[in-house]
């Protein structure tokens, strides 16, 4: 039998819309995945904790609706419930990829895929005791959660003290008090979920700040928006034990435990590269990642390697636009990824959106900036829809280019709006040009126009 054009190792969304976009080039696709299609994305990360969080939204919404004239009393969640909806999601959506894969006549082997070498004909893949052979390799094999070696951790994950966000994403009953280590993106996820749902919530976080590199001021705010929904804070602080009821925290000379029924490990996560074989054909790994470049080519001609692999950008959407990249090439069409205009999203309440430079990031390589900050308090419709809510939008440009470098939003639909940002940048339209763009009135968009007309 002639070697399949392609064989993906790894189903999420980086390895199932790899495949796809092969097939629709009338390729011969082979895709193995080891558990689930959809990846972590889809089963246990970006799609359910959206799910509980839009939960989370409409209780809040319920309890405050006097605010808006709705007279609410004796409003009650219902956990069990909840989950059966985020299950009911999953299930609708993997179903609706696993169409797709048939659809477009992908083979699915649901089985672990080990590389095994090259021959003239191509790569060889090893899964259960059977070799199959392809002339090239997708390897988006994702990520697992990082679980620090801590005193007393091992001990806590075996009684489930301690666990990692796929577990506590299935948790049926809401616990009383929860402590989150990591103030990144899933920990900020979790904290306002579990908080809006009436958890006692800690945050511990090494850094002096919450949300990694995002911009400094705003993720400030954030931090404020989100102490009203009642979490805690505890910034510059490591975790240096975990004991049978929490954990013990130690920032220089002061030491303080925190009380929990539930902690949650949120401190990243790393590439999964052991057992794929990748020393069968000396690929290149550096720091625990797969080595790639613009086209996701790896160190070996015919083998890419997209998604959380790679250790570039672990974003859902990054994997779909790295996918997409590998397979225009390896068929040869050009095609390289800008990760400079890749937006990143935080989507507690309020939503904090980010794409291309901070203040911190331009000034490092010395770029000269411009920067504009107006409240979201300038567009109409974020004011009649939100009450007691913060927000803001603040544009870097690039004064050298005309173009942004930069955006940041805090507010409602910061989610939607910052793609088109990225767009602009992309596309290097100037902030002259923009001008000339028209936004829908009213719009929460329009703060984007507002701040374009402020340089």
């Amino acid at each position: 039998m002639e070697p399949y054009d392609l064989i993906v190792i790894g189903g999420g969304p980086a390895g199932y819309l790899g495949a796809q976009r092969a097939a629709k080039k009338k390729k011969r696709v082979l895709l193995f995945e080891k558990n689930k299609l959809g990846g972590v994305c889809l089963n246990e990360g970006c799609i359910p904790t959206k799910t509980l969080l839009n939960s989370a939204k409409i209780y809040e919404h319920t309890k405050n609706g006097n605010s808006f004239g709705i007279l609410t009393e004796n409003v009650l969640i219902d956990p069990t419930a909840i989950q059966k909806r985020k299950n009911r999601v999953i299930h609708m959506l993997v179903g609706g990829v696993k169409m797709t894969m048939k659809k477009h006549k992908v083979e699915v082997i649901y089985q672990q895929a080990k590389i095994k070498g090259k021959t003239d004909r191509g790569f060889l893949v090893e899964a259960e005791g059977e070799i199959y052979e392809a002339r090239n390799l997708l390897i988006a094999a994702g990520s697992q959660p990082v679980i620090p070696p801590i005193k007393g951790g091992k001990e806590a994950m075996e009684s489930g003290l301690a666990v990692t966000s796929r577990e506590l994403l299935d948790f049926p009953q809401l616990p009383n008090k929860l402590v989150i280590v990591g103030a990144g993106v899933i920990g900020l996820e979790m904290a306002a979920y579990f908080a809006g749902m009436g958890t006692k919530v800690t945050v511990v976080e090494m850094l002096d700040k919450i949300a990694g590199t995002m911009d400094r001021k705003i993720t400030k705010m954030l931090q404020k928006e989100l102490e009203k929904k009642g979490i805690q804070f505890m910034l510059g602080y490591q975790v240096t034990e975990i004991e049978k009821d929490g954990v013990v925290c130690k920032k220089e000379d002061q030491w303080i435990r925190c009380k929990a029924d539930k902690i949650l490990w949120s401190v990243g996560r790393h590439p999964i590269i052991k057992g794929l074989g990748l020393e069968s054909v000396n690929l290149k790994i550096e720091n625990g990642k797969i080595v790639t470049d613009e086209h996701l080519r790896t160190s070996v001609e015919g083998i890419y390697a997209a998604g959380d692999v790679n250790g570039k950008m672990m974003l859902a959407h990054t994997a779909y636009r790295e996918s997409e990249t590998a397979v225009n090439d390896m068929f040869g069409i050009q095609d390289t990824i800008d990760y400079g205009v890749i937006p990143s999203v935080i989507y507690t309440n309020p939503e904090l959106a980010s794409v291309g430079e901070t203040e911190e990031s331009a000034k490092e390589k010395g770029l000269r900036m411009k920067t504009v900050e107006i409240p979201m308090a300038y567009s109409g419709r974020f004011v009649a829809e939100n009450d007691g809510i913060g927000g803001i939008c603040k544009l870097l440009m690039d004064q050298d280019t005309g173009c942004l470098a930069g955006a940041h939003i805090l507010g409602s639909y910061a989610s939607e709006m910052i793609w088109g940002i990225g767009a602009l940048m992309e596309q290097k339209v100037t902030i002259e040009e923009m001008k000339k763009i028209v936004f829908p009135h009213p719009s929460v968009s329009e703060i984007i126009r507002e701040a374009i007309f402020k340089f």
